[in-house]
């Protein structure tokens, strides 16, 4: 690979944008982008100043670039995927990675046999202190981990006239609030408590029975109320889940999710508690954690004196200079991309943590379904 990877995406969206900006800001080479039809590739081409806009995924592939951007909805992520990995590309996918459990183990399994990165945006593993939290836990800070809590709250769906391309079963999958953040709660809960959820119990419900046909908003768009000229249809994917988990020690785990709680609108917050010390990350503030002992309790500020060699690596500006999602997200990025280059850092989420997202999306379908506690 050259220097600075040659890259597509294959999405017009919010994501893609964001998967865009990143790319260009690490000097990648953008070579093209596919949309939804050859005119969409061609509008978006020139909106976002892209080179190409490729008529279909064959000139895409011909154009061989290094990695390959999956950005599209859901019900089409295994699809391109599995064509970009069987044609030997590096390959980031949108998570989650497919809809069904078999299509996820044979993404999984086929970019084992190709030897092929497959990177997943669980991006707040990027965020400074949550390495910082992670690496205390291994160093021993909080002696042995007795409980993993949290939840992950929005409310981009709070009103009934408020729809998606998400809420559909059929382009989104047969979950939605779990798959879409719930497997980010989970992937992060894993990755800093260091404990494997081994079971879980959960219970799952829909706010709104019914909800316009197509799309009304999206994320930070605002939603007219009381539309009766649109069609409504009956919703299938879940508003809110609650989740109980146990882990491979035995150890208790809880989450709440929900895209239907006022105020909240990107609410990640993370609990570890040891038995000698606990530790708290909420994404809405990322700029500090809270650490605390029985006798007392501090707010840890990122880049201050004494922080983790984990930490120091993905501060980018000073203290006082605030990092956020777009800073994680893009970290991720540069990760992904030293991986192609065979320089794979530690943390970096691939397709295995992205079938493992896909099992506890069907663990928690199932559960939801027979109100019994499933192996995952």
């Amino acid at each position: 690979m050259a220097a600075q990877p040659r890259i597509a995406l294959i999405g017009t969206g919010m994501i893609a944008g964001a998967h865009l900006r990143a790319a260009r800001s690490l000097g990648a080479e953008i070579t093209g982008i596919l949309g939804s039809r050859p005119e969409r590739s061609a509008q978006v081409a020139r909106e976002w100043r892209i080179p190409t806009g490729y008529a279909d995924l064959a000139a895409l592939i011909a154009e061989r670039p290094d990695v390959v951007h999956v950005c599209t909805p859901n019900k089409s992520h295994a699809f391109y995927a599995e064509a970009l990995i069987r044609a030997g590309i590096h390959t980031v996918v949108e998570k989650p990675v497919a809809t069904t459990l078999a299509d996820a183990e044979l993404l999984a399994d086929l970019a084992a046999k190709n030897d092929v990165v497959v990177t997943v945006p669980y991006v707040y593993r990027y965020h400074p202190l949550v390495r910082e939290i992670r690496a205390r836990r291994i160093a021993g800070e909080f002696g042995d981990i007795a409980l993993v809590h949290g939840s992950y709250l929005q409310d981009w769906l709070l009103s009934p006239d408020a729809a998606t391309w998400r809420v559909n079963p059929v382009e989104g999958g047969p979950s939605r609030a779990f798959a879409d953040i719930g497997t980010h709660w989970c992937d992060l809960a894993e990755f800093v408590s260091g404990e494997k959820f081994l079971r879980l119990s959960a219970i799952t419900s829909i706010t709104h029975p019914t909800r316009p046909r197509h799309s009304t908003a999206s994320f930070g768009g605002a939603v007219s109320s009381g539309n009766q000229q649109a069609e409504y249809v009956p919703v299938h994917t879940e508003d809110i889940a609650v989740v109980t988990f146990e882990t491979a020690r035995n150890i208790p785990a809880t989450t709440v999710i929900s895209q239907v709680s006022a105020g909240r609108k990107n609410r990640l917050w993370l609990e570890i508690d040891g038995t000698a010390g606990s530790a708290v990350f909420d994404q809405e503030n990322p700029e500090t954690i809270w650490l605390g002992r029985e006798n007392e309790s501090v707010l840890l500020h990122r880049g201050e004196a004494g922080a983790q060699p984990e930490q120091a690596r993905f501060n980018q500006v000073p203290a006082g200079h605030p990092q956020g999602w777009t800073d994680a997200f893009t970290a991720f990025i540069h990760d992904t991309y030293r991986a192609v280059s065979g320089d794979v850092p530690d943390g970096l989420p691939t397709i295995e943590d992205g079938l493992r997202s896909v099992r506890l999306i069907d663990a928690v379908l199932s559960s939801a379904g027979s109100r019994e506690w499933v192996s995952i």
